[in-house]
């Protein structure tokens, strides 16, 4: 059964619209933590490698999940695509935003800021478990019994480990030259914080 499309859908779910809406603006002062925090003396790289290795780790998951997704991933408003549940949608619901959470803790390891770590993790886990909320209410409003069916099936923020399972209708993906285009936003952003790190760290 669906929710009632004239309920109240609850201050929770109200908020994550407000915050879907300024996603992209919300996680500002972190990435002001990271360059004027002071960074903890490490003569060693392995801040570097290991913080480099969770960024990169962190975009391929974004870039297999917007190939599979689409140019709706970067909407502001609450119009719907189809249903995706093939690429990483097979095995979680929410990769793009298990994604954001991997490329804010590799820059803050890469900061040399290791125990702002559960920070990020804490307060990003508070933004997109409010918009997951949102997300979730319109997809079980507009999509009632496939949405449920897919969400019984995949895990909201653990991977589920397998094969992927039978029967999701497979949609057209992006070409990797569309899937470049689509995330040139957020490849621009990670190469001027990689800068702007580098140049922290050598002054």
């Amino acid at each position: 059964m669906t929710p009632d499309a004239h309920a109240d859908p609850g201050f929770a779910v109200r908020a994550g619209g407000w915050l879907f809406r300024r996603r992209t603006w919300i996680p500002v002062p972190l990435a002001v933590a990271l360059l004027v925090l002071p960074a903890t003396p490490s003569p060693s790289a392995w801040p570097l490698a290991i913080g480099g290795a969770i960024v990169v780790l962190g975009e391929a998951l974004r870039l297999w999940a917007v190939r599979s997704i689409g140019a709706i991933s970067r909407t502001r408003s609450d119009r719907l695509g189809p249903l995706i549940q093939t690429g990483p949608f097979a095995f979680v619901r929410n990769p793009l935003y298990l994604g954001n959470l991997l490329l804010w803790t590799g820059m803050a390891v890469i900061a040399r800021l290791v125990w702002l770590v559960p920070v990020v993790i804490v307060l990003l886990a508070i933004e997109y478990g409010a918009i997951v909320r949102w997300e979730e209410h319109l997809l079980q409003e507009r999509r009632g019994a496939e949405y449920l069916a897919y969400a019984a099936r995949v895990p909201r923020w653990t991977p589920r480990i397998g094969p992927r399972p039978a029967g999701a209708a497979a949609l057209p993906q992006l070409s990797w030259r569309e899937t470049l285009f689509s995330e040139r936003g957020t490849l621009m952003a990670i190469a001027a914080a990689l800068l702007l790190l580098c140049f922290k760290n050598l002054v």
